[in-house]
This record gives C-alpha cells, sequence and structure tokens, in this order.
C-alpha cells in the first residue's frame, strides 16, 4: 500500500554533485570571511573528510558556505541535504553557537535585507566607532543589557533613542581632547548612568576636565569610572556632590 507521506529513507538523504552552479547563497547571510576561508581551503585540500552542506529546496545555502566555496574551487565531490522550508531563521540557529558568528554578521545580513532599524544602526556605529553591545544600549535608551541582544540577533532590534544617542555621543567626542578612552564600554555605561542623574551638569564636568586635562585615566569597571568622575565633579567645589547614588 502506497504511503502519501514521505518514505522514513528518503528524509534528510544525503546527495552528492559536483554541480555547483545549482547552489546560491541566501539573502541575507552573512559576507564570507577571506581569512576564514583560506584557512578551511587548506584544512580540506589536505584531509577531505565527509562532511555535508544544508540547503533548501531552493538550493540556497543554510549551512556551509564557507565549506560550499572552498570544495568548488577544490574540485570535490559536494555532499548536502535539502531541508525543505530552511531560511535565514535557520541559518541564523544552527550558527548562533559558533564563534564565527557575531554582530558584524547580524549587523551585515540584517542590512543586506533592508531592515530600516539595522541600517541606521550601522550608520550610527560607522559615525561613532563604539561597540556593538554599546550602540545596542544607547538606541535602545537601555543602561545595561536588557535582551536587546537576543533581539539584535533576530531581526527584532528596534531604534527608539537615535536623537538621544547622537546627542550623548557628542557629548563625549567633546571630552576626548582630555581622554582617549572616551570609546572604552565601561566608561560608555558609567557616562551613561551619570548623564540620567540631576546633580551631574555635563558642562561642569567639562570645565573641570579643562582644569585637569590629565586626571580622567581607564578605569576597570562602571563604578571605578564614577567614583574617578565623582572626584574630578567636586574639585575646588564648595558644595560636595554624590554621583555613586
Amino acid at each position: 500500500m502506497r504511503n502519501n507521506q514521505e518514505p522514513m529513507s528518503n528524509i534528510r538523504q544525503v546527495h552528492t554533485t559536483t554541480d555547483y552552479s545549482l547552489f546560491k547563497p541566501i539573502d541575507g547571510n552573512r559576507t564570507l570571511n577571506t581569512l576564514h576561508l583560506n584557512r578551511l581551503r587548506n584544512a580540506i585540500d589536505d584531509n577531505y573528510l565527509f562532511t555535508v552542506i544544508i540547503v533548501n529546496e531552493k538550493y540556497e545555502i543554510i549551512d556551509g558556505q564557507h565549506r560550499f566555496e572552498c570544495i568548488k574551487e577544490l574540485g570535490y565531490p559536494l555532499h548536502y541535504i535539502i531541508c525543505k522550508g530552511y531560511g535565514l531563521n535557520e541559518v541564523h540557529i544552527l550558527n548562533q553557537n559558533s564563534k564565527d558568528w557575531v554582530s558584524a554578521d547580524y549587523l551585515d545580513g540584517y542590512c543586506k535585507l533592508g531592515y530600516k532599524d539595522y541600517i541606521v544602526f550601522r550608520e550610527f556605529r560607522d559615525k561613532y566607532k563604539i561597540g556593538y553591545n554599546e550602540c545596542m544600549g544607547l538606541l535602545s535608551g537601555t543602561t545595561f543589557q536588557g535582551g536587546y541582544v537576543s533581539k539584535f540577533r533576530r531581526g527584532l532590534f528596534k531604534v527608539t533613542h537615535l536623537f538621544e544617542a547622537e546627542d550623548f555621543m557628542d557629548k563625549l567626542c567633546m571630552i576626548e581632547s582630555y581622554y582617549a578612552g572616551i570609546r572604552r564600554r565601561y566608561f560608555i555605561y558609567a557616562m551613561m548612568q551619570l548623564l540620567q542623574k540631576p546633580q551631574f551638569e555635563f558642562t561642569e564636568f567639562l570645565q573641570k576636565l579643562k582644569i585637569q586635562p590629565l586626571a580622567l585615566q581607564d578605569c576597570t569597571d562602571i563604578n571605578q569610572y564614577i567614583l574617578l568622575i565623582e572626584e574630578i565633579y567636586n574639585y575646588k567645589r564648595r558644595d560636595k556632590v554624590n554621583l555613586r547614588f
């Protein structure tokens, strides 16, 4: 008796071909890493162990883009599995635990797909040259990591505080002539906290830096930065201000 369902023996069947023209990258996948390609190509050429790539029914590569390029270049047989219905979300799931899949890859992928918030994110980061997590915190109005990394990877990140983030970074850039470390993560987080305190006036802090141009130094955590900034802020100040609480 025939069964309308696909036989178990054919599910996830491994196919082999040398017709590389069948395959194509999926829109939004990360840009190929040249260094990784070179290392992988040499490893495969030295010892071509059995490996498979995963594609969907359109022959878009879901997992194994770098391996595909190396195998194609070397002319070796390509082994692949077809997983119907797989798309960019499965690409992220398969790669989210890989050390090679980083924020830059997610940003590049979503920008290629035309996600407006990610394009704004890239423009902001290119302008101010700060870290990805710091950009996420500033552009989402969150002082500390509050789930925005997960949202960023899933394509759900939203830019809600662009004006505030630009204003914040413009202020930090005014400090740069006195302190080269304005882009350090802990300094950014410390300043994010301080600028929310009503007792902290940025213009006054800037004046104190002009008087003490070498006072601001690298610190190892947020609290050390706040303690140092409080000391600088209170220099020759009659009414001392507590910036720690």
